[in-house]
């Protein structure tokens, strides 16, 4: 009995042991891939840094061939579509796949996205459309040879309300995709609030607070300071202002050596959704973070 007492003890201080000494799963994911120039090639610096990452793609916007065509060359990334039913920036619109003519109810006088989530829904978006949308988004990257793995959402407007969540559901299952934090995500707030010269340790503090416990999902919305992204202005009050100085200071933090090296630490395993299907399947997940 002595004996068998001691086994379990045993046993169970090294399950202990396993769970305090197990790497922190981390998954990095870039959004907002394809947007523009500046942001696919803050995109290629991610992806030579050769850590396994998360990107998703905007399919609507200017720039998605270009940023297709980078994805395609890398095998450390897993591919998102960032579904888009918003064009944020006052200079630089965009407007659905399908077309305005089959998706009226999306779109203001000029074809283009509203700007945000509220004039959206305030223009009352038919649920057809937006389903004709999300599947005409997701085709196209398809189309274009991407290896989609999951959908993301672009300032959350394709889960505003549980109607458009089960369209976001209901094109996962059928295209056999996995949707991010429908794992066991745990959101970390990343460094985009950060002041521009505070993102790198920001980032680093972050990281080396992180306790076991879930996957970790850092959001990054990576780009570069040029004349093109600096021209931007969000036609929404509360959008970010230097946007262009913030998305850069983020990359540079993100691919920097110091944080590369603290990011392959033992404490850490870096992950993608990739490897989050590979190991626990998409299948039967469920949401678990409100928007």
């Amino acid at each position: 009995m002595n004996s068998l007492r001691s086994f379990i003890l045993i046993s169970a201080l090294a399950c202990t042991s396993f769970a305090q000494t197990s790497p922190i799963p981390v998954l990095i994911r870039c959004d907002d891939i394809g947007m523009c120039h500046a942001v696919n090639m803050a995109a290629k610096e991610v992806l030579e840094t050769g850590i396994p990452v998360s990107m998703s793609v905007m399919v609507p916007c200017p720039w998605f061939a270009e940023g297709a065509e980078l994805l395609k060359r890398y095998s450390n990334v897993s591919v998102g579509v960032h579904l888009t039913l918003n064009a944020e920036w006052k200079q630089y619109r965009w407007g659905p796949v399908a077309g305005k003519g089959s998706v009226p109810s999306l779109v203001d006088g000029q074809g283009d996205f509203f700007p945000s989530r509220s004039a959206l829904f305030a223009n009352g978006p038919k649920l057809s459309e937006i389903e004709t949308e999300l599947r005409a988004q997701i085709d196209k990257a398809l189309r274009a040879g991407l290896r989609v793995e999951y959908l993301d959402y672009h300032m959350g407007a394709a889960m505003q309300t549980a109607e458009t969540r089960a369209i976001v559901e209901k094109l996962a299952a059928e295209y056999g995709l996995a949707i991010s934090r429908y794992f066991d995500e745990v959101d970390v707030e990343g460094g985009y609030s950060a002041p521009v010269t505070n993102k790198l340790d920001t980032l680093s503090t972050k990281l080396r607070g992180l306790t076991p416990g879930g996957t970790k999902l850092f959001v990054f919305h990576i780009g570069l300071d040029t004349p093109e992204m600096s021209a931007m202005e969000d036609l929404n009050p509360s959008g970010p202002k230097e946007m262009s100085r913030h998305r850069e200071a983020e990359l540079k933090a993100l691919v920097s050596p110091e944080f590369q090296s603290l990011l392959k630490s033992p404490r850490y395993r870096l992950v993608n959704y990739g490897t989050l299907i590979t190991e626990k399947g998409w299948k039967g997940t469920k949401r678990k973070v409100e928007e």
